[in-house]
């Protein structure tokens, strides 16, 4: 069984009548990706720093490697690298000069730090503005050396604080691949918030969803898909040959365990069910003489099972959308795909 390396019991805080996190029970696995996802506000950051020992928990237990992190915050920082959402580096400096810094500050001899800092910027990509003051650095190259930074220290353990939010989709796939390689070929554990579904599908080995405080769901993307099929929630796309979706969609409305059914672009159908409808649907489109052009159960989608999840913990889309800042998935998706626009 793989060892839990973060551990949370029961953990909670309440800042006044608000209560940012509660009764947060976690746990991530040595040398996983772990993915916390929601909305801005969600209680994500504030987790973040009581694993940190940044802030104290209200109630309850955060432990780090067995380590106590309101109790002993000093051991837990050994071990815990810390990329925050916006880096931070001395204007004037220059990226090397930075990461020289924090070795030595961290312990290293001014050798040791010059050797470490050479190889880092190497492997994120940083060799040619090693020699640049970090104040001219876009977020995306400070986002890099910010990887680089935390790297000096050589943690087990890098948390992570919206790493890819205002990078350019070229460099977010740079920096996700750089992610997942700290875990695949590292061996260290990434705990990192996000509110980009994309992104965090593509890099997490678990997710947890979290809505006003509280984890409402924890596991792999395929491990809740199959929950919510458990559940009776399913969705199907259906693609037809030009003018027959009409005909498709009055006929699939009548059926039996539909819960809504309507037509997007393309000549396509969005069918959303509380059973298993593909060997009905595509019997009755043979008989019919329907085309189908593509038919594709979505059910194990990250952008389906956040969006049920946030329904499920009552939540509208209204309320979603405007505490998520009106982020949807299918624009992150376009934008790590190369759409040109930004994705902030």
């Amino acid at each position: 069984m793989t060892e839990t390396i973060i551990r949370t019991v029961n953990l909670t805080k309440q800042y006044g009548g608000v209560t940012a996190v509660d009764g947060l029970n976690l746990k991530v696995r040595r040398g996983e990706v772990y993915g916390l996802l929601g909305p801005n506000g969600a209680g994500k950051t504030t987790t973040t720093l009581m694993l940190l020992g940044l802030t104290e928990p209200t109630s309850g237990q955060a432990y780090i490697a067995g380590t106590d992190c309101t109790r002993d915050p000093i051991s837990v920082k050994r071990i815990v690298g810390y990329l925050p959402d916006n880096v931070g580096f001395y204007p004037d400096m220059t990226g090397f000069e930075n990461l020289v810094f924090t070795g030595e500050i961290n312990g290293l001899t001014r050798e040791e730090s010059k050797a470490r800092a050479d190889r880092l910027l190497k492997r994120v990509g940083m060799t040619y503005a090693a020699g640049r003051k970090a104040g001219g650095y876009s977020r995306g190259m400070r986002q890099r050396l910010g990887i680089a930074d935390v790297l000096m220290k050589d943690p087990e353990i890098i948390i992570m604080d919206e790493p890819t939010l205002g990078i350019d989709p070229e460099g977010m796939r740079e920096l996700t691949a750089l992610i997942k390689e700290l875990s695949v070929q590292d061996g260290r554990t990434i705990l990192l918030s996000s509110h980009q579904l994309y992104q965090v599908q593509q890099i997490c080995d678990r997710v947890g969803i979290f809505v006003k405080g509280k984890l409402i769901a924890s596991g792999s993307i395929d491990e809740l898909g199959r929950q919510l099929q458990n559940e009776g929630y399913y969705v199907m796309t259906i693609q037809t040959d030009e003018g027959q979706s009409d005909k498709l969609l009055h006929m699939t409305e009548g059926l039996e365990g539909v819960v809504s059914c309507s037509k997007q672009e393309n000549d396509t159908i969005r069918i959303e069910s509380r059973t298993d409808l593909r060997r009905q649907l595509f019997t009755m489109m043979v008989v019919n003489n329907i085309t189908v052009i593509d038919m594709h159960q979505r059910g194990g989608d990250l952008d389906e099972i956040y969006h049920k999840y946030f329904e499920k913990a009552g939540e509208s889309d209204d309320s979603q959308q405007k505490r998520s800042g009106g982020l949807r998935f299918r624009k992150g998706r376009e934008a790590a795909e190369g759409s040109g626009s930004k994705n902030g």
